[in-house]
């Protein structure tokens, strides 16, 4: 099977809508909850044995090592809700990874903004 099947491609997508829904609203972990946490993306195997989870957290890089660890201390109770609430052959092992795509993003749109203001302010002064 590819690995860009349709069918893989659906179940990514179910499984990063229930982790998001479980995070939300069933984890209790104040680690977890105090920052906000979410799913951007979902990679699981073909063969439904491992699923790597990205996590993006809005806060200080302290609050989002604390809300991974949270996440990996949970990961038993995640993945057997995962298990009730999906459907399939296996329940894949869960990896849950910092992603800070958007915190870089961010910080890059913020410092072409300061660039493109320095360059109207040379302008104008000329």
């Amino acid at each position: 099977m590819r690995k860009n099947s349709i069918k893989n491609t659906r179940i990514n997508m179910e499984v990063q809508r229930e982790l998001s829904e479980i995070i939300r609203t069933e984890i209790k972990d104040p680690r977890v909850s105090s920052a906000m946490t979410s799913i951007v993306a979902v990679e699981v195997t073909p063969d439904l044995k491992y699923c790597k989870a990205y996590v993006s957290v809005l806060g200080s890089p302290e609050a989002a090592q604390a809300a991974v660890a949270g996440l990996k201390s949970a990961v038993g109770y995640i993945r057997r809700e995962l298990a009730h609430r999906i459907n399939l052959r296996n329940t894949p092992e869960i990896t849950f990874l910092l992603d800070q795509s958007i915190e870089h993003g961010v910080n890059m749109s913020r410092l072409i903004d300061e660039v493109t203001k320095d360059l109207k302010d040379t302008e104008e002064a000329e």
